[in-house]
């Protein structure tokens, strides 16, 4: 089908310029996709593309993993919604502020900062954490939620890649050693100079940080919040007690790492990162709700009230979640991914082998929205040019898994992108 499996992705980027409106653009790209199928199956009428975009969307959750994802994305707003009416993301936001460790802007950018560098083991924990004890303290010095997301988007991927004891590693080694590559534990290792993206993108993170500087949109945002907090400078809910926010949150954290080792059978990085987040995220919303029951503060019909506000809060974000993952569904079976693969192995010179990965894996990850699924398509192409050519393996391998990382940042589809944005608020 050629040229024509980038259509849906083309048609998704028209209509959100047009309407500025992504459900909208997702329903019309997963249509789109759906009628080229249709078109390229002989004894298939094209009238049928209705049909099979909503069968499309609901065959997400055929997927167990696509089904905890959507979950977790409504019952993380349930926690969020609890930590906040409880009064203990004020009271953790005066504690750190009364004992001096966020002071300032810088300081408070740099908290977040850190959080998803120590919690390097999983991208999604290091989102989820720096997200929720960020939120607060970022509204108390008019810094935008936007601000928040890009932050901790552009911090948790990036370290993920490099310090590489987590299950980032294991899945680049997995495909590694399954395209016959020599010495594949030593090419990893060796990526970590050499994944130039990775390290442009923290740099540029902590310079942000550092100068209090940002630029286009996120200006914007970041002005409109200031007023916002000029105009209403009042804490959303009055403090409580700190240990309403960081017991759960505790929890959370220490929940997602047993389960982690629990699922990949004592080894951390080989756990189920859905199950686990998943998991941890109910147990940690009981904990919370069982502690402003106990309180005296809130009745069980209340505390009901709370979490499905909170989940409805996020609604809008979930049926972006549910339409992503069936367009991904969708451009995997079209063979978009494949197709933007093979344009970087025909006919290049040498010269531009390895940029053209770059681009080639920045394009597909953007297209589909996983970092994952680029370098197990990628991989398996760059392997042979390293082989046949005598290519440089960290030099090679690098380029793939930096521009998988790049694509899943830029996407509107990626699972870490909207998770960064639930997190954010």
């Amino acid at each position: 089908m050629g040229w024509l499996t980038i259509l849906p992705q083309v048609v998704a980027i028209g209509v959100v310029i047009w309407r500025k409106e992504v459900i909208l653009a997702l329903l019309a790209a997963i249509f789109t996709s759906e009628l080229l199928l249709l078109m390229g199956a002989s004894g298939s009428s094209v009238a049928m593309a209705p049909i099979e975009t909503i069968e499309r969307v609901v065959n997400v959750f055929s997927s167990a993993d696509s089904t905890r994802i959507l979950m977790f994305s409504l019952i993380i707003g349930c926690l969020i919604a609890y930590l906040r009416h409880s009064g203990g993301v004020t009271a953790l936001v005066d504690l750190l502020i009364n004992k001096g460790i966020t002071k300032t802007k810088r300081q408070a950018g740099l908290m977040s900062f850190l959080i998803g560098i120590v919690l390097f083991v999983e991208s999604n924990l290091s989102v989820i954490t720096a997200g929720i004890v960020s939120r607060g303290i970022f509204d108390k010095f008019g810094m935008s939620r936007e601000r928040l997301a890009y932050v901790i988007d552009s911090t948790s991927a990036p370290v993920c890649i490099l310090l590489l004891i987590n299950g980032w590693g294991a899945v680049v080694l997995a495909n590694l050693n399954a395209n016959g590559l020599e010495n594949a534990e030593a090419t990893l290792l060796g990526t970590i100079f050499y994944n130039f993206y990775a390290w442009v993108a923290l740099i540029i993170v902590f310079l942000t940080i550092w100068f209090d500087k940002v630029h286009g949109p996120l200006k914007e945002f970041e002005i409109r919040k200031q007023k916002q907090v000029e105009q209403d400078p009042a804490p959303e809910f009055p403090a409580s007690k700190a240990r309403f926010m960081i017991v759960p949150l505790i929890s959370l954290i220490g929940l997602i790492f047993i389960f982690m080792y629990w699922t990949g059978d004592g080894a951390i990085r080989s756990g189920d990162g859905s199950k686990s987040i998943l998991y941890a995220t109910i147990i940690s919303s009981l904990i919370a709700y069982v502690m402003m029951l106990s309180s005296g503060r809130f009745s069980h019909i209340r505390l009901v009230e709370i979490g499905f506000e909170g989940m409805n809060e996020l609604l809008q974000l979930v049926t972006i979640v549910l339409l992503s993952l069936a367009l991904g569904a969708s451009l995997k079976v079209l063979g978009t991914g494949a197709f933007v693969a093979g344009i970087a192995g025909d006919n290049l010179p040498m010269i531009l082998i390895v940029p053209m990965l770059f681009v080639a894996s920045s394009i597909m990850a953007f297209t589909t929205g996983t970092s994952w699924g680029t370098f197990a398509l990628m991989i398996p192409i760059g392997v042979p040019l390293i082989q046949m050519l005598g290519l440089p393996p960290a030099f090679v391998i690098s380029a793939i898994l930096g521009g998988g990382v790049f694509g899943d940042h830029c996407s509107p589809i990626s699972d870490t992108t909207m998770i960064s944005s639930v997190a954010s608020g």
